[in-house]
């Protein structure tokens, strides 16, 4: 068992990184520092310029946006202005109605709101805020995390300057982690230590139980759910497993009022950490201490790889999240160390490359793809099979396999994520 202190850092960083959060992340977070910038003017702002680091506007151009029916960053930084409440964190516009909803239509349409690309920056997490109202302005800058506050200022009287504090990525985990490190605390820790990421199993299942209350995005879990897709698929773990996932991602995707449970600032990663991970339990009937010991495996795991590449990258969410349920299924399989180091390299040698191209409803396909694959993997890995040192990235050490995967999506991909944008930003 991992020393007192080293639990309770770990414990300090899932806190951190394992949040509520209404809506995709990217514009909520963009809404938030509109929240703040607004509190900070002390009156509805007659004019809201907003700056986006690409990875910001690559990820909240094409997502719903909760309660509203509508996609996109103008809406959230409407409803920002008229209901948001900075204290309520990724949750800013839980207190929308429909007659605020209404307010909020119109005051994009009297052309309060002027949203652009920063640039000469090198965060890839940067929402930079400024409102105005008569002579009076006040700014807002998030960087390096989705409710990181670094700077405030309101008619030149600096109310917060943490902008030196902020590295590329501007955390401050206070523990390294490793793949040993993330098993032996997952594995070991007293479970009454760790019970409380059963919170998540609350959120995100729930959130896949409210989307067939509606018709949501693509509606691939409900499609999943389906006779025609029964008899292709099977009434199976797998297609269970599939449809509880994808239906969260579908609804969260397509703008319901529903709030998930995220995973380093990313709903859909939250879901997916989470999802898979509880079916399997359920249908395999793994006792409550396992359910436990293999979430806080699969969040952590996430966590872990999320690291080395950051908050936001070219490379798609659910690759994270996949291998930390594909090591959460292992472990409920009955897997050990060794199998779960195996299910880490099936999973990189496979899904390495998928990119991101923003937030959207087509977010749920790829989770599914993500999902399939860390099933399969942990079969693999529980029968011994692995991809080995001599096959592509993958690296004897699992931990080197990590990095290679992310110095691949935080590094290499860097080309491939400006194409994606500007691909995005000039579709005819």
């Amino acid at each position: 068992m991992l020393d007192k202190e080293i639990r309770e850092q770990i414990v300090a960083l899932i806190h951190q990184e394992v949040v509520p959060a209404v809506g995709c992340t990217e514009p909520m977070a963009v809404a938030l520092c509109v929240a703040r910038a607004t509190e900070d003017l002390g009156c509805r702002p007659e004019k809201i310029r907003v700056w986006l680091s690409a990875n910001m506007l690559k990820n909240a151009m094409g997502v719903g946006i909760p309660g509203t029916g509508m996609i996109g960053l103008p809406i959230a930084v409407a409803m920002g202005a008229i209901v948001g409440k900075s204290e309520y964190q990724l949750e800013v516009i839980k207190d929308l109605t429909p007659e605020t909803l209404e307010e909020g239509k119109r005051y994009i349409g009297e052309d309060h709101i002027d949203i652009k690309l920063k640039h000469d920056i090198t965060e890839k997490l940067y929402i930079e805020v400024v409102c105005e109202r008569g002579d009076d302005t006040a700014t807002a800058i998030i960087a390096g995390g989705h409710t990181n506050f670094v700077y405030e200022e309101r008619n030149g009287q600096v109310l917060l300057d943490k902008r030196m504090c902020v590295g590329e990525e501007g955390e401050t985990h206070g523990v390294a982690l490793n793949l040993k490190t993330v098993w032996d605390f997952a594995t070991t820790s007293p479970v009454d230590e760790i019970a409380f990421i059963l919170e998540s199993k609350r959120y995100n299942m729930g959130a896949a139980q409210a989307s067939l209350k509606g018709n949501y995005g693509h509606c691939l879990g409900k499609t999943m759910d389906r006779p025609l897709s029964k008899g292709i698929f099977g009434d199976s773990i797998f297609s269970h497993i599939i449809s509880k996932t994808a239906s969260a991602c579908d609804a969260r995707m397509g703008g319901a009022m529903i709030p998930v449970m995220s995973n380093s600032g990313s709903g859909n990663q939250g879901i997916c950490a989470t999802n898979p991970v509880v079916v399997y339990a359920e249908e395999n009937e793994n006792t409550e201490e396992e359910l436990v010991r293999a979430l806080m495996l699969s969040h952590l795991t996430a966590i872990y790889i999320k690291q080395s590449l950051g908050k936001l990258s070219a490379l798609c969410g659910c690759v994270v999240a996949s291998i930390g349920s594909s090591c959460g299924i292992t472990y409920l399989m009955g897997g050990e160390y060794n199998d779960i180091c195996f299910a880490v390299r099936n999973m990189i040698a496979n899904l390495t490359g998928m990119i991101c191209d923003g937030a959207k409803p087509s977010c749920a396909l790829k989770i599914s793809s993500g999902v399939s694959t860390a099933l399969l993997s942990a079969v693999l890995a529980r029968e011994g099979k692995h991809v080995t040192e001599a096959e592509g990235i993958i690296d004897k050490d699992v931990d080197r396999s990590i990095h290679n995967l992310t110095s691949i999506g935080k590094e290499a991909m860097c080309a491939t994520d400006d194409m994606v944008l500007n691909i995005m930003t000039h579709k005819s």
